[in-house]
This record gives structure tokens, C-alpha cells and sequence, in this order.
């Protein structure tokens, strides 16, 4: 666990340097999911119809992803009654007979031009009657499963009220081979774990990964000879450029809310501290200038505040600054360090890594009220991410057995865990598609 000491904080390989074991690089993760299940909403999702020349399963898609999120049951296929694609075949009675409150029903078909169409009606079963349908275009036939993800989010946020985020990405570090000859890979894959594809390659550590709020872009750390430099790597052309490589420490880079600039750390001139690179011109400006070690900026939404982490008061907290490097302050009081912070969404709340007896775990820190929850068991949990509806935090969790991700909701109540076989580390959930 990256602590965060004067005499370790130089090597900035610290996280990477634990990614011991051998990955497959396009292995899908397996995700386990616990909580959830008292208070969740019994749902049914009818197999879709679909031309003779589709073979692909749609609604086991929408099915899963509602499933995954612990706030549905869904009825298992074996136990329905009736299988209807249109409105006028469902027979209510044998729905409600079930202690189904929701169905979801629906089609694929071919337009006039040949193109794939799925239509999708979400029915309230007690009043008998469509609380949500629409008609959607298959761009890609070959991204079905992309489909099926903006359904469940649909679904998800008119029975929820909260955007969904099956449709969306993450992004993460694995490595494979021997400890003296490890490759690392930067992979990208849906939410559910599912088509992962690398997108960075080397014999030298990746760290860092972070999107830009166009989803187009990483930026990322990369090490040559044993440098660091910052990367931003254009998803499209799978291009990567370099903004930054100084002297020493070059590290945790945050976009900007308008996707202009990067916070990150540099440590050239004397003590690691906080700057913002305007990634166009290379134009930086210094935003903290202290004897202790500043590092793991993050913007909040409206890209007037930095969090960050300092030693500057003995041991590892989150500190606040205007942009300008005014009105810094403390902001963590709980435990014995806090590290690596994120805004929310909504700006009001930081995701963290609190240490205390229990070790290193998930932290969620209420900016009004002070108040700290802890959502992990620990004890090596690190790098919190934000899901974009600010409802799930994914984080990297330790133990004997390796490194994995996990989620957790917000109020604590539904975990999953996504495993590979080895190690996988810090993960960063994708913003929504623009």
C-alpha cells in the first residue's frame, strides 16, 4: 500500500511494483455480488424476439446488468408463465400471480433498409399498463451488448430515479511474467467486466490511468529507463503523447472538468507538489509550494477546488485549495491517514482510503457534516473511483490470495467483486458517453 513516506513517495513504482502475478490480458473479469436482495424489486425480463438471422441474447444483457446492481430480483426464465413481446399478449394475471411488479419486453426487427431495430417497453404489472418504451436504432450489430446496456440503464434509472452506468467503461492496470520480467497492460473493459481490450503495453510499470471527460482520452504514467512521464493517450488512434517528463517525480494525473488541463504531481524543482499542465501548450503553473511531500490531486466538478494528499501535518490527510493554491485547508480528521481523494459527482462527498486498526479501507466523507463511512473491509483497499452517477465506488482490494477489484454502493449495501486470475490494480470508472 502506497504510504505515502518521504523516504517511499520517490519511488512512485510503488503500487505497480506489487503487480505480481501472471494476467491474462483479455480475460474477462467474474463478478460475485453480495448484499442487496431484502428491499429489491421483483422484475421480469422476457426473452426479446429477434429475426431468425440474430442469434444473440438481449435481454439476458438487460437481465444481468439489473441483477448485477443488487436493487432487482429478476424471475428466472424457467418460472415464466408466458413469454410476450408485444403488449396485447400479456396475460396480467399470470404476472401478478408471480409477485412480478415490472416487465420488460421486446423485440429486435429489420427496418424497411435492412438495419436492426429493438424496441423495448418497460409494463407496470399492477396497473396493467407501459411506463416506458422506446425504439432504438442498432448502429453496430457487432455491439449488441452495448445495446442491452443503455436498456438496463433506462430501465434502471426511471424505476430508480438515479442515472445508470451499465453502458459505461473502466479502465486498469494488470501485469504477467516473472518479477524480473514483468510486462504491464493498461486494459479497458465494460462495466460488467466483459470485452476487455488492452490499450497500453510495456516492460516498464503503468500507473494512473484516468479518463477525460470526453471518454476519448487516458492519461496515464509510464516509466522509460526507469523515468516517469505523463502520457495522454488518444483511444481512436491509439496514439500516445507525452505532456510531461521533468526531473524526479512526474505522477497521479487528474483531467479538468473542461478536459484542457492536468493536475499532477512534480517533484523537478524541490518537494513533490501540485501542478496543472494546460495539456495543449505544456503552459504549468504551481499550485503548492510546501516542505512536505503534496501528491493525488482531483479536480472537483465545477474546477474551482484540488484535493489532494500531504504529509504536511506528520501523517498522510486530504487538503483543499482553490485552483489558484489559495484557502488551502485540512479536510480529514478520521483515522490515522486519509489518502488518494475524489469529488463526487455532485461535488458534496469524497471517496478515500482511510487507515486505521483495521488497515487500509474505503472511505466516504461527507464534506458538510464531517462525517466519514467506512464501505470496506480492508485491509490493503485502495484507489476509489467514482461511478458517474456517484452511486458505486470501484476500488482495488488486497490480500493473500492476490489483488482484485471490487464495488461497493454508496450506502454500503451491495458489494461485487471482479476477479482475474492474478493481480489487478487501479481501476477508474469512465464518465458517461457524451
Amino acid at each position: 500500500m502506497f504510504k505515502l513516506m518521504r523516504q517511499v513517495l520517490p519511488r512512485l513504482a510503488l503500487l505497480a511494483t506489487m503487480l505480481i502475478a501472471s494476467l491474462p490480458a483479455r480475460a474477462a473479469l467474474e463478478i460475485t455480488i453480495t448484499g442487496g436482495g431484502t428491499g429489491s424489486l421483483p422484475i421480469a425480463v422476457v426473452p426479446f424476439g429477434a429475426p431468425p438471422d440474430v442469434n444473440f441474447d438481449l435481454s439476458k444483457i438487460v437481465e444481468d446488468d439489473l441483477a448485477r446492481s443488487g436493487l432487482f430480483t429478476a424471475l428466472s426464465r424457467e418460472d415464466m408463465l408466458e413469454r410476450p413481446t408485444r403488449p396485447e399478449q400479456i396475460d396480467w394475471r399470470n404476472w401478478r400471480a408471480l409477485g412480478v411488479e415490472h416487465l420488460v419486453i421486446g423485440a429486435l426487427r429489420r427496418d424497411p433498409a435492412g438495419d436492426l431495430v429493438v424496441r423495448f417497453q418497460l409494463m407496470d404489472v399492477f396497473r396493467a399498463r407501459q411506463v416506458l418504451g422506446y425504439d432504438l436504432p442498432v448502429l453496430d450489430a457487432k455491439n449488441l451488448r452495448g445495446v442491452g446496456h443503455q436498456i438496463a440503464d433506462y430501465i434502471y434509472e426511471k424505476l430508480t430515479g438515479i442515472p445508470g452506468v451499465f453502458n459505461t467503461q473502466i479502465v486498469y492496470v494488470t501485469a504477467k511474467g516473472p518479477v524480473k520480467d514483468r510486462s504491464y497492460e493498461l486494459i479497458i473493459a465494460d462495466a460488467d467486466g466483459h470485452a476487455p481490450r488492452t490499450v497500453a503495453r510495456s516492460r516498464e510499470p503503468l500507473m494512473s490511468p484516468a479518463w477525460s471527460p470526453d471518454r476519448r482520452h487516458l492519461a496515464y504514467v509510464a516509466f522509460e529507463d526507469g523515468r516517469s512521464a505523463i502520457y495522454v493517450h488518444e483511444l481512436s488512434t491509439g496514439l500516445a503523447r507525452r505532456v510531461v517528463r521533468e526531473k524526479g517525480i512526474n505522477g497521479a494525473p487528474a483531467w479538468s472538468p473542461d478536459g484542457k488541463r492536468l493536475a499532477v504531481t512534480m517533484s523537478f524543482e524541490k518537494n513533490p507538489d501540485i501542478y496543472v499542465v494546460e495539456i495543449d501548450s505544456g503552459r504549468r503553473t504551481q499550485i503548492t509550494d510546501h516542505w512536505g511531500i503534496d501528491t493525488e490531486p482531483a479536480w472537483s466538478p465545477d474546477g474551482d477546488k484540488l484535493v489532494f494528499t500531504s504529509d504536511r501535518g506528520g501523517q498522510p490527510q486530504i487538503y483543499m485549495t482553490d485552483v489558484s493554491g489559495s484557502n488551502t485547508k485540512r479536510v480529514t480528521f478520521s483515522g490515522r491517514q486519509n489518502l488518494r481523494a475524489s469529488f463526487s459527482p455532485s461535488g458534496d462527498k469524497l471517496a478515500l482510503v482511510n487507515l486505521d486498526d483495521a488497515g487500509y479501507r474505503i472511505g466516504l466523507l461527507d464534506l458538510e457534516t464531517q462525517e466519514l463511512r467506512i464501505l470496506s473491509d480492508g485491509p490493503l483497499d485502495e484507489s476509489p473511483s467514482f461511478a458517474p452517477n456517484g452511486a458505486v465506488i470501484i476500488y482495488s482490494t488486497s490480500s493473500n490470495a492476490g489483488a482484485e477489484l471490487a464495488t461497493v454502493t454508496t450506502d454500503g449495501r451491495v458489494r461485487q467483486q471482479l476477479r482475474q486470475p492474478g493481480d489487478v490494480r487501479e481501476p477508474a470508472w469512465s464518465p458517461r458517453q457524451p
